[in-house]
């Protein structure tokens, strides 16, 4: 295998695999030490550990009980998300470090919230920021690695060279 294909392999793999274990760790600990809707202070005034739960997606969208249509919507989604990734991943040219691992974290993290809505059939959310009463929605490390991601990604091609 070339030495370039190794090294952009690594860049992607490594990262999204670190993305997965610490997503599902930290959520197998929420899961296991707090019930759900339970909040434990950790930063008085703008952040707290929150167990909920998310069936649709981002910012609650299509969060609705017992709707079949989302859960097979958002699966296919993720599974259609990740493909696209991986042929991005497999089209990008030597030098794109910051595109890759922008890639890789957006895959951890696609991953990860597949992995929940395949186990649970919703995502666990657990991370919650506010200021005095406004709350950011509820998320986890998958949506974080995922805006991470997006943003590197953003960054490298808008200012490509």
């Amino acid at each position: 295998m070339p030495r370039r294909l190794r090294r952009n392999y690594a860049l992607i793999i490594w990262p999204a695999l670190l993305v997965i274990v610490l997503d599902q760790l930290s959520k197998l600990f929420v899961i296991q030490g707090l019930r759900i809707h339970e909040s434990v202070r950790v930063i008085d005034g703008f952040f707290n550990l929150v167990h909920v739960r998310n069936r649709g997606m981002a910012f609650g969208l299509m969060n609705r009980p017992h709707a079949d249509f989302a859960f097979w919507f958002l699966v296919v989604a993720s599974l259609t998300a990740i493909g696209l990734l991986l042929f991005w991943f497999f089209r990008l040219k030597d030098g794109d470090s910051t595109i890759t691992l922008g890639l890789s974290l957006i895959l951890g993290g696609a991953v990860g919230n597949l992995i929940d809505r395949l186990r649970f059939r919703e995502v666990v959310d657990f991370l919650d920021v506010f200021i005095g009463p406004y709350h950011w929605p509820a998320f986890n490390i998958a949506d974080a690695a995922i805006t991470t991601g997006t943003f590197l990604v953003a960054i490298s091609l808008i200012f490509k060279r």
